[in-house]
């Protein structure tokens, strides 16, 4: 079947060709249009109290809509009190509430109120700061399509008037996250494509081989934005999955065309005819790529049991980019080879005396000697680095992202440090505590209200509790809730009904108390004082009152806890699935094990790097972001459907040669030596290419993607250094028999004298490029 499929790409290769640049040019015109269709959100869990707050929230209150702004004005060259300070404000709010593209429904705070006391809570202490709360009638993704170009028109209008405008909420916030993303994907992408050359170059020597693995990798991803672009239209996908997709397509389709180019070249210079070494390609590395892509899809797919949007369209990206690097590499690629041919050699400029010679097998097969006659000492060593850089682990905090992931000199980051500054730094997450009844509220519902107040003011870390209690009380003392009545409170005076309105639905049924913490949303304070809260909110009864606490900090808890509750899930899949599949590969019961163990201390030592990173702040301004305090929360699980599914990758690599030769020879020392010899050069050389590929986000990408960036490259050099070639000869060596038992298997007929020693080399096996495709059993 391999070889008719060889001869029908050699027979349809023009057609194919043509047919596949029609495809990528048609992909890439339909891919421009996703950054517009990607979502901000993703972090609401169905059925938890802060995505019901949000829901809640969007209809019935004044200056709440179905997204929601704060517009903070600060004038440099007056102050409040002054008329002039008056109309420039007005005309800010004036501008936002005229811009048709937001859509405005209605407006509270500074501008809206008329009394300096009303007017107390939304003015700075600088005297030059307000604020107002708008409500716009345009759902939140169009919003944050929107609202980018919005903050630029009103910074160009008002900036050199001495006005800094800033629109500070959820939407903004992703808008302006969308933004840098793709100035950063762009940014990794300069740097990457010419590194990729390069070192494709490096280890083929020839500029063509490199463009050509180049052009699958891209094509890839292409095909994959085009996909995602179509599914973005039916469902929401996260921001996140462009840099993603882009950023796996590039590592893992240049990677796999890596491992076919190599078998390629090995086969034509033996000798073979282009369709024979095509041919023997696709039944040697070319299945190795298909059962490695399909164990890659197996494994991401474990991630949609995480009931988290943001981390589910991660996963289809990945899934998507795999399968089509997968299918490029199988299908494509031939075709791309048929056509160049012996050509695939050309433009060589790098003389390459490197793993096609013996001497350079036989120093790979010499380390693999070295480190299995002292087994016990290499693995102690390695393991106890591997274990002091998992230490830092123990400490891993997680959270969603916030605005510290923004420059410090965008309009919306400025915002979001102006409120801080000026009205304290919890002022741009309150916990929001919703009470809801299926009845108006009203009398009987006052004194559970106004307990719950009072209780909730009282607990740590909390500022202050805003609410329409206050106001209320002002006007009807011994009743305030009664006064919601529908006449009574068609009456209020003009200030106390517009805060009403804020906080209270039209139809008197939810009402809203504001907890203002005394630290911002991540922080490990904050999250107590939600436990608090909602503590407080669960005493609170009564009439068939229902109490919900939402917010910034309950939906970033929420959603950490929906990942710490379907993790086990995730981890038993996935290494059940790796498990199978390293069984079914290589028939033995010990060595899936083994991998499996092996791996999890290198994605602990991971998690570790990551900590004194990111969290710690170790190495900060190098790779030029703000410490936060935490890892965003959807990149440790990430990381380690990934790095299982990268590493299983090598395993298959290695033992594969491992495996052959111990088959053929019956040798358990010497056939490790021999298989390290002839893939150590290609596990490296792929280990490169994907470091540089995942390096290049941990500089040029936003924070999410320098996390995930980094502990990819981190786990990758570890995986091809240490694990590769230390850990694994040193526990095969240890093992020794038991490597490949399995129930009811004969044991191998033993050709090597010396079974206890590795056996010398043998010539001719390690003549050949150690650059090629493995074999599969």
């Amino acid at each position: 079947m391999i070889e008719r499929f060889a001869a029908f790409t050699r027979r349809a290769r023009w057609p194919i060709a043509v047919v596949w640049v029609l495809l990528v040019a048609a992909a890439a015109v339909l891919a421009s249009g996703l950054p517009d269709r990607l979502s901000g959100g993703g972090w609401d869990v169905e059925g938890s109290q802060s995505a019901a707050v949000e829901e809640a929230l969007r209809q019935g209150f004044a200056g709440r809509g179905e997204s929601t702004l704060t517009v903070v004005v600060r004038d440099r060259e007056h102050i409040t009190g002054e008329e002039a300070f008056e109309g420039r404000v007005r005309e800010v709010v004036a501008a936002v509430a005229g811009d048709p593209a937001l859509d405005v429904r209605s407006t509270y705070g500074w501008s809206t109120l008329g009394s300096p006391e009303a007017r107390e809570p939304f003015t700075g202490e600088d005297g030059r700061t307000v604020v107002d709360v708008v409500g716009l009638g345009v759902e939140d993704g169009y919003a944050r399509q929107e609202l980018p170009a919005a903050q630029e028109r009103l910074h160009d209008r008002f900036g050199d008037d001495g006005l800094d405008v800033s629109l500070v909420g959820p939407a903004s916030f992703w808008g302006e996250v969308n933004e840098l993303s793709e100035e950063g994907l762009l940014r990794a992408e300069l740097i990457t494509l010419p590194l990729i050359v390069l070192v494709v170059v490096l280890l083929f020597g020839g500029i063509v081989a490199a463009l050509v693995a180049l052009v699958v990798g891209v094509t890839s991803i292409v095909l994959t934005l085009a996909v995602l672009t179509l599914l973005a239209g039916q469902y929401e996908l996260s921001l996140f999955v462009q840099n993603t997709a882009t950023m796996l397509g590039l590592g893992v389709g240049v990677d796999y065309s890596l491992f076919v180019i190599a078998r390629f070249k090995e086969e034509l210079a033996a000798g073979r005819d282009v369709e024979g070494a095509i041919a023997t390609t696709l039944r040697t590395s070319g299945e190795t790529v298909l059962s490695s892509g399909l164990t890659v899809i197996a494994a991401m797919s474990t991630l949609f049991l995480v009931p988290l949007g943001v981390i589910g369209s991660i996963a289809l990206g990945a899934v998507v980019v795999v399968a089509f690097s997968v299918l490029t590499s199988v299908l494509l690629l031939p075709v791309l080879l048929h056509l160049l041919g012996p050509r695939i050699d050309r433009w060589v400029v790098v003389v390459r005396k490197g793993s096609h010679r013996r001497p350079a097998a036989a120093r790979w097969a010499g380390f693999a000697g070295r480190v299995m006659r002292r087994p016990v000492l290499f693995l102690a060593v390695s393991v106890a680095g591997l274990l002091l850089l998992a230490a830092p682990s123990l400490g891993l905090r997680t959270f969603t992202p916030d605005a510290r992931i923004i420059p410090a000199d965008e309009p919306v980051r400025a915002g979001y440090t102006l409120m801080e500054e000026q009205f304290g730094v919890g002022s741009t997450a309150p916990l929001q505590v919703l009470v809801s009844s299926p009845e108006p509220l009203g009398s009987d519902d006052g004194p559970a209200v106004t307990d719950l107040q009072e209780r909730l003011q009282e607990l740590p870390g909390v500022v202050r509790v805003d609410s329409a209690i206050e106001p209320l009380a002002r006007v009807a003392s011994h009743d305030p809730l009664g006064a919601l009545a529908g006449p009574t409170r068609e009456a209020l005076p003009p200030d106390v009904r517009q805060t009403v309105d804020h906080s209270v639905s039209e139809d008197g049924r939810r009402l809203l108390l504001s907890v203002i913490p005394d630290g911002p949303a991540a922080a490990g304070g904050t999250q107590q004082l939600l436990d608090d809260v909602r503590a407080e909110a669960a005493r609170t009864g009564g009439a068939g009152l229902t109490v919900d606490v939402g917010g910034e900090t309950a939906q970033g808890v929420d959603s950490n806890d929906a990942i710490t509750r379907t993790m086990p899930a995730v981890v038993a899949a996935m290494l059940g699935i790796i498990y199978l599949f390293l069984l079914l590969t290589f028939r033995s019961v010990f060595l899936p094990l083994k991998a499996i163990l092996i791996n999890l201390l290198s994605v602990a030592a991971t998690y570790g790097v990551l900590v004194l990173v990111f969290q710690h702040g170790i190495g900060a301004d190098l790779l030029g972001f703000e410490r936060t305090g935490n890892v965003q929360n959807f990149v440790p699980v990430l990381l380690l459907t990934l790095l299982f599914s990268l590493s299983t990758d090598y395993e298959v690599f290695l033992l594969s040669r491992v495996r052959e030769d111990h088959r053929r020879t019956g040798d358990g020392v010497g056939s490790v030596a021999r298989g390290l010899a002839h893939t150590a050069p290609l596990i490296s050389g792929a280990a490169l290419l994907m470091v540089v590929v995942f390096g290049a986000f941990s500089f040029a990408g936003i924070l999410p993607m320098k996390q995930l960036g980094l502990g990819m490259a981190v786990a990758i050099a570890l995986d091809a250094t240490i694990i590769r070639l230390v850990v694994v000869p040193a526990s095969m060596r240890l093992m020794g028999d038991w490597n490949w038992w399995m129930p009811g298997r004969r044991a191998p007929a033993r050709r090597a004298a010396g079974r206890g020693r590795p056996r010398p080399a043998h010539p001719t096996g390690l003549a050949h490029s150690v650059a090629a495709g493995v074999p599969a059993p």
